[in-house]
């Protein structure tokens, strides 16, 4: 005999999927967060490392540093992996992670304009609509478009308020432009080819693999023979080995699980959310920062909540 002919008053059911949609959305903006800090605070260990070593000293020991954590990880997971897909997952290490890291170390180790920096690296978003429709048929909503129309123009509204833009290392400039092509490519390739395959197999196995070149290129740099004879350049070794494992390693696993999540324009619209935590960064170092600043970064975020909403 049903005691209760009425809904129960403690029955949250009708509310449910509501409230499991607005944990899901709340986890992908917290992995947003984390991300966009801890890429944000990269560029800090790239400026320290770049005082003792060349650009491609700083990559070659940012991936070995990746591959040697993840390593383990990658050779367990190596036959986990359809062989159909492990050539692509090859792929993606190389696009995201090796050419970017060395492209981003010699632009920064040539001193270009940290503003222009953050412009060029925030057309990754732009990268991922224009290659996802002309390359893998995706489709895109003129409301996410539109989101990330905004928050570009905050951002390049942002890097002028700071102070004027350099062209003097065009050249180095472009090296930036072109690594945000690869990750518009990358991007597309993990939310396209590999939804099947869990990001912390493609991560490990992707890096774990580029981490073998990597240790090559930094016996070719005399990287060990620094290490073992220049005692000035121990700590910018070990901040490069950190970004490594923070920002390569572990970020890499986290970004291909929020492009996973959320889709690969969402996660790729991290590039806006590292010059917030620069300003932060910026405040932290007694930098004054403007309320015209504080009204490009709340375009910047409005942006990314009119692309994700």
């Amino acid at each position: 005999m049903n005691l209760f002919p009425f809904p129960h008053p403690l029955n949250l059911e009708p509310h449910s999927s509501f409230l499991t949609m607005t944990n899901y959305k709340l986890v992908n903006w917290l992995i947003f967060i984390l991300l966009s800090v801890i890429w944000g605070s990269s560029f800090i260990l790239m400026k320290k490392s770049a005082e003792h070593l060349s650009g491609i000293q700083i990559g070659a020991i940012r991936i070995l540093a990746a591959g040697v954590v993840l390593l383990p990880f990658g050779i367990y997971s190596l036959g986990k992996i359809p062989k159909d897909k492990l050539l692509i997952v090859l792929l993606t290490g190389i696009l995201g992670t090796f050419f970017p890291a060395f492209m981003f170390a010699i632009a920064i180790e040539k001193d270009v304009d940290s503003s222009l920096a953050g412009i060029l690296n925030s057309l990754t978003p732009l990268f991922v609509v224009l290659i996802g429709f002309l390359f893998f048929r995706s489709q895109v909503s003129r409301r996410k478009l539109v989101g990330v129309l905004i928050g570009f123009i905050g951002l390049v509204l942002l890097s002028f308020s700071r102070g004027s833009i350099s062209m003097s290392d065009f050249g180095y400039s472009m090296l930036i432009l072109l690594a945000t092509l690869l990750y518009g490519f990358n991007v597309n390739l993990v939310s396209h080819k590999l939804k099947e395959v869990p990001p912390m197999q493609m991560a490990s196995v992707s890096l774990g693999f580029i981490g073998i070149w990597a240790f090559f290129i930094c016996w070719q740099q005399h990287v060990f023979s620094i290490w073992q004879y220049d005692e000035e350049a121990r700590w910018p070794i070990l901040a490069s080995a950190l970004l490594g494992i923070v920002a390569t390693a572990i970020a890499t696993a986290v970004f291909y699980v929020l492009i996973k999540r959320a889709g690969g324009l969402f996660a790729s619209l991290v590039t806006y959310g590292i010059p917030v935590i620069s300003i932060l960064w910026g405040l932290w170092d007694h930098e004054q920062v403007t309320l015209l600043q504080l009204g490009c970064l709340g375009m910047i975020l409005g942006g990314v909540y009119v692309a994700n909403k």
